[in-house]
């Protein structure tokens, strides 16, 4: 095995994914190829890709479908192509967790410096502890199911959580009892989207605590560490 990283490359025009290709071949990248988001599924199926780069706008499924249930999966790192006009669904594409973007037109090389500082803060995030696709996950007294993305008490009364509070609290849930700093929970939660948002990491772990602590004035579950960062402070099992 090669131990070049693996790039998809999905893209409905042909001349974009050739070019595309030759070049990241050329800087030393294996390189698969697919024109839709179903071809994208296949190849996905069949090999190990290290990084998505993935264009918005297709016919039939976009690329925003494929971003949300890649990022319902995993963190496979994924680069959106937008072209101009479609700044809301780029917005959008890095809510969903995609982990940076690229307008087009734009310099190849520029694509191979996204994708290099891509792979590089990949690498050097945690690896998650606990596999969550398989069932629920039990913290203090609540139940998320991240499957469904959802959080009910142990009575089963729900509890509503924004899409960027439910991401927050499934990174903790899959590093439990472990300390993240700020720029790794950035990286896992929000990508490049936040990086100008020194404070935002701060503000959204505030709303979560105000909605899972029993005294968010003195929380329980999620504890700070000064100067390093967060983490969940109670056992994560099973539920």
């Amino acid at each position: 095995m090669s131990d070049e990283p693996h790039i998809l490359v999905v893209d409905d025009h042909r001349d974009i994914r050739d070019a595309l290709a030759k070049y990241l071949v050329k800087n030393g990248y294996r390189v698969s190829q697919a024109e839709s988001a179903a071809a994208a599924r296949r190849v996905l199926r069949d090999a190990a890709v290290d990084l998505v780069v993935l264009d918005i706008m297709m016919p039939g499924e976009d690329g925003l479908s494929l971003t949300r249930e890649l990022r319902a999966q995993g963190q496979l790192p994924i680069i959106l192509l937008t072209a101009v006009a479609e700044e809301t669904d780029r917005i959008i594409g890095l809510e969903m967790g995609a982990d940076d973007y690229l307008t087009k037109p734009f310099n190849p090389r520029e694509l191979l410096a996204r994708i290099k500082a891509v792979l590089r803060r990949a690498q050097a995030l945690p690896a998650q502890s606990l596999t969550v696709e398989k069932g629920r996950l039990r913290f203090g007294s609540w139940i998320a199911d991240p499957a469904a993305m959802e959080v009910t008490a142990e009575d089963g009364t729900p509890l509503v959580l924004s899409t960027a509070e439910f991401r927050l609290l499934l990174v903790f849930l899959t590093h439990p009892q472990r300390v993240l700093t700020r720029d790794q929970l950035l990286d896992l939660t929000q990508g490049r989207a936040a990086a100008a948002f020194d404070r935002s990491i701060d503000n959204l772990v505030s709303r979560l605590r105000r909605k899972i602590e029993p005294d968010p004035k003195n929380p329980s579950l999620i504890k700070t560490h000064w100067g390093g960062g967060y983490a969940i402070a109670v056992p994560v099992e099973p539920a």
